[in-house]
């Protein structure tokens, strides 16, 4: 019998006619001849608004404490499928993400997975019931306290379920068709991706695009998981996400992201050291920076660049801000009305003239670039906040991705 995990987000069961729907799905799967094990999300928007409530009761709520509290949600999405799979004459059992066997570090609201014994669901499975596992959530072995996953973690609870399970295929469940070219609220015209590397899905998830958690793909890139990115409310295939035998495109997408925030230090002396004394702090205190950019010196000083995410972009000033006293810099500048775009394509890296391209095609389109990052396949350029949507339609009117070798001649 083949094994399935299929991952429901919040919105596909974001009410009871959604929860029904996905009964329905999960018991055709398993009457099809399959072993099903189903990830779940908190209903709807029921993460936001346990944040709110804990913030309309303090604006420091302990880290434990919500744990605690946001943990709620997936309990309660996974008790209420178990109970429509059952109506359905299909046995089920649900558990939390301890029971599961999801182990991981003590890091309240971004915990990593460390290991997950799955003894339950496998003794479930051999019962030949589906089993519903509680996304986002997991426990901390040493000292026994529930933690979270972060946001997007139903996505890597599933995926590494189905590489410690042995699973076929892992199924992600959305409330879109699959993986764009380009997010279609911005540009309409983006095409549905019929599959897509596992490094190109993890450039495109960093670089912004929401429709699969990072982590999750690099728990599939690591045991080769065949991840499939379907929408739940048609049966229409998706896109997969997997280690591609096809000729890959030049230029597989285009992402978006405005969550970040620029933060530039101003008269930084010049000489050794003084980016790793400025970095570390950082580091040291949960601070994750992105692009980096530094100036070429004159009359012994520089100005640093940095982009932080927004959620973090307070505490980073200040730490920021007291690190460059000790440098003698000059000042500390924050900018939060920026954006960042990005093309991703694994054939750009033997195919050269792309960024060239991507650089005309801003300027004709009166977009300044502030900063500029590459990987071997990935450009990222960080613009004003507010042109980030007519970046992005200026690089899809210039590269129409998926853009293969055969469309450029080469």
């Amino acid at each position: 019998m083949s094994l399935i995990v299929q991952k429901f987000g919040g919105t596909s069961v974001g009410s009871p006619d959604r929860i029904n729907s996905v009964a329905d799905r999960v018991c055709a799967t398993t009457r099809s001849g399959h072993g099903v094990v189903a990830v779940v999300s908190a209903m709807g928007d029921t993460t936001d608004d346990l944040i709110q409530l804990a913030e309309a009761i303090t604006p420091d709520p302990p880290a434990r404490e919500m744990d605690m509290l946001l943990t709620a949600g997936e309990r309660i999405t996974m008790a209420l499928l178990a109970m429509a799979i059952s109506a359905r004459g299909v046995e089920a059992m649900s558990l939390t993400g301890s029971q599961a066997g999801i182990l991981t570090d003590g890091t309240h609201g971004a915990a990593r997975i460390r290991e997950i014994r799955g003894d339950r669901i496998q003794e479930g499975l051999a019962r030949g019931k589906v089993v519903i596992v509680a996304g986002f959530q997991g426990v901390d072995p040493t000292s026994k306290e529930i933690t979270t996953i972060g946001r997007g973690g139903s996505d890597a609870t599933a995926v590494a379920l189905a590489a410690t399970l042995g699973a076929d295929v892992c199924e992600i469940y959305t409330d879109v068709d699959g993986v764009f070219a380009a997010d279609p609220r911005v540009v309409p015209a983006a095409v549905k991706l019929a599959e897509i590397s596992y490094d190109e899905m993890l450039e495109l998830s960093a670089s912004g695009a929401g429709v699969l958690m990072t982590r999750a793909v690099e728990f599939g890139r690591r045991f080769n998981i065949p991840i499939h990115v379907r929408s739940s409310f048609n049966e229409n295939a998706g896109t997969w996400v997997k280690e591609t035998t096809m000729e890959q495109a030049i230029i597989s997408g285009i992402a978006h992201d405005r969550s970040e925030a620029k933060l530039t230090v101003r008269g930084v002396p010049d000489k050794p050291g003084v980016a790793a004394d400025l970095f570390e702090p950082l580091a040291e205190g949960g601070v994750n920076v992105d692009m980096i950019v530094q100036n070429i010196g004159h009359d012994g000083s520089t100005d640093i660049s940095f982009t932080v995410p927004k959620a973090v972009v307070t505490h980073a000033a200040e730490v920021t801000t007291k690190v460059s006293h000790e440098l003698g810099a000059q000042t500390v500048e924050v900018d939060e009305n920026i954006g960042k775009v990005s093309l991703i394509g694994a054939g750009m890296k033997s195919h050269p003239g792309v960024a060239a391209r991507v650089f005309r095609a801003l300027a004709e389109a009166a977009i300044n670039i502030e900063m500029i990052s590459t990987s071997t396949i990935r450009i990222s350029c960080i613009v004003r906040g507010d042109q980030v949507d007519e970046a992005v339609a200026a690089l899809h009117r210039e590269f129409q991705p998926p853009l293969v070798a055969e469309e450029v001649g080469a």
